[in-house]
């Protein structure tokens, strides 16, 4: 019973459940460096190739998740960035 509640423990720490946007492109991050350096073992790598897209996957879809929810905050308009507000505000003719 000990050996099955260990594997669990082991596989949470190897690949938690649900990472952070943040964690997850870390991680994905490190398994991009990792596999560009050529130095994993072809079953390591297609292991990291897995885990990769899977990050991959939840990160984009945080991603579409965020820009849903900036539609809807404006509007059902996704609009360009402006990073100075007031300048576009102040071009008008008197």
């Amino acid at each position: 019973m000990a050996k099955s509640s260990e594997s669990a423990a082991n596989a949470a720490v190897a690949y938690p459940a649900a990472p952070s946007f943040e964690h997850a492109l870390a991680e994905l991050e490190g398994i991009v460096a990792a596999m560009e350096s050529g130095q994993m073992p072809l079953q390591e790598s297609l292991d990291a190739y897995k885990r990769g897209m899977e990050l991959l996957r939840r990160c984009r879809d945080t991603l579409s998740a965020a820009e849903q929810q900036i539609r809807i905050l404006e509007g059902g308009e996704l609009r360009e960035f402006d990073a100075q507000p007031g300048a576009a505000a102040d071009t008008r003719e008197d």
